[in-house]
């Protein structure tokens, strides 16, 4: 076992598998949030539309398969267990495992690389929250934010370039890259660098594909929900489309940077609304794969958690001109606004 860490620990949203997980999901998602059952109807449909299963959790387990064979090549004798906010196994039975399983301390990696409450915060919030009810619970650090990983931004520009080759050749010329992530509240986004990391991290796509900058890139954003009455981040990606309709633009291509492991949200946002929206206008689209199980992804996990056992990395840690993220996140980051 490592002297620092005897687990790690790989969490994220969780989606449901089958038709009949849907339901009792929203509910667990919706929990106190007095969101009407005709809503949760809507949503659920949204769901049975793209298949009723979310592609997260199958990527989630293949992540974790490959990790395993990663981490035993480099010599670092860890066990890796996975959990989720929403569905089985949730953070809470997860933690149980740990425990009867001997673990002390571990080490967690969330599936988003982002600053923000929603996609880090409230993840150490939940996992600090069931290890309160148990007993024994081993102790828990967070792997850093890593927006600008090499791992993460070289497998999303080869997908970029392989959705480009989608568009016809006569078109190509004059597509738009548009890079597409998790719209947030902008109460919460001043408060945390998401909308600096995801517009780094897009440029930084953006120039290995395009690095005479011929194409126009923007970022868009996606999935927001709650009151109209509060401001999120624009522009949605539905309401670009419409804009570059406008303009004569007749080609997009969407990577989902903000999404590195594909979920439900790509498959509704983009794949549905957002492809159906373009070809209404008369625009040709093509979405970009996201990077799950490409081996510099996995690569990227095993050398980020090198950096906390003091093992040799087989990348450099950043391409960016964002500080790196610290180890530890300060106690009052990202809050809930």
């Amino acid at each position: 076992m490592n002297k620092v860490y005897d687990a790690l620990f790989l969490v994220s949203f969780g989606g449901p598998e089958s038709p009949e997980e849907i339901k009792p999901f929203l509910e667990r998602i919706t929990e106190g949030k007095n969101i009407p059952s005709n809503r949760l109807e809507e949503i659920a449909q949204r769901y049975e539309t793209v298949g009723g299963v979310s592609p997260l959790n199958a990527n989630m387990r293949d992540i974790k398969e490959k990790l395993e064979i990663e981490i035993k090549n480099r010599d670092i004798d860890i066990p890796i267990f996975l959990g989720y906010r929403n569905v089985d196994p949730l953070i809470s039975n997860t933690v149980n495992e740990m425990k009867d399983s001997g673990v002390s301390k571990c080490l967690v990696w969330l599936s988003s690389p982002y600053s923000s409450y929603s996609s880090c915060r409230q993840y150490t919030e939940n996992i600090e929250n069931a290890c309160s009810h148990i007993k024994n619970a081993p102790q828990t650090e967070q792997i850093r934010r890593h927006h600008d990983h090499p791992g993460l931004i070289e497998p999303a520009a080869d997908c970029l370039r392989s959705a480009i080759d989608e568009i016809p050749s006569a078109l190509r010329d004059e597509t738009v890259l548009l890079f597409s992530a998790h719209s947030l509240p902008v109460s919460m986004a001043e408060t945390c660098r998401y909308e600096s990391e995801i517009n780094e991290a897009a440029s930084l796509v953006a120039n290995k594909v395009d690095p005479d900058k011929h194409l126009r890139r923007e970022v868009v954003w996606q999935s927001r929900s709650g009151p109209p009455s509060i401001p999120w981040l624009e522009p949605d990606i539905n309401d670009k489309l419409d804009q570059l309709a406008s303009e004569g633009v007749k080609a997009v291509v969407v990577s989902p940077i903000g999404f590195p492991v594909e979920n439900f949200e790509i498959l509704w946002d983009l794949d549905f609304e957002a492809s159906n929206k373009a070809a209404s206008l008369g625009m040709a689209f093509s979405r970009a794969n996201s990077v799950n199980n490409d081996s510099r992804f996995i690569s990227m996990i095993a050398d980020l958690l090198c950096e906390r056992i003091d093992k040799p990395t087989l990348a450099v840690s950043a391409l960016g001109s964002l500080k790196i993220a610290p180890k530890k996140c300060e106690k009052d980051c990202c809050p809930n606004k």
